[in-house]
């Protein structure tokens, strides 16, 4: 199982304040409405081991809440191919590190994520994910070899409004 999941969730403006685009955090709202999320996919019981993130500070702290959220707590791996540019290649060699792992979710940017997730089913045109979205992706194994399947895509609204707590 590969989770992925948009990180730009309600992050801080691009602009003077925040001139560097690697060190915008998200909001505190961006950071409620993401613990929401989280609660909606521990419902899911994911049992995620692995969460890969990119080193922007957005993704790091989705990356935390993540951490925070998910019993048991996942190890967390700094990926750099995650950042803005990475490419699904690159994503593909920094998995391998993880090839014993069952189920990892991956923390990152659009573009980027839509191109990953096309490129492991086998789509020609990249996926949409809303800020904060994410969907599961199945593959064989690690690094991806071969077409994975999509299992489900959700809309953070869809998993904040699951309304279902982790038991």
């Amino acid at each position: 199982m590969l989770p992925l999941l948009d990180s730009t969730c309600l992050a801080e403006d691009r602009g003077d304040e925040w001139p560097d685009d690697a060190k915008r955090p998200l909001t505190s709202k961006g950071a409620a409405k993401m613990r929401e999320v989280v609660t909606g996919l521990a419902a899911l019981e994911p049992q995620i081991e692995d969460v890969l993130t990119s080193p922007f500070v957005r993704a790091k702290q989705t990356a935390d809440l993540l951490l925070e959220g998910l019993t048991p707590a996942p190890r967390l791996s700094i990926v750099q191919a995650l950042a803005p540019g990475g490419t699904p290649a690159q994503v593909a060699e920094a998995l391998s590190g993880h090839a014993g792992a069952e189920a990892l979710a991956l923390v990152g940017h659009e573009p980027g994520l839509g191109e990953l997730a096309a490129w492991l089913v086998g789509a020609k045109a990249a996926f949409a994910f809303k800020k904060g979205g994410m969907c599961r992706i199945d593959v064989q194994k690690l690094p991806p070899a071969g077409t994975g399947q999509l299992v489900w895509l959700a809309t953070p609204k869809m998993l904040r409004g699951t309304g279902l707590r982790p038991s």
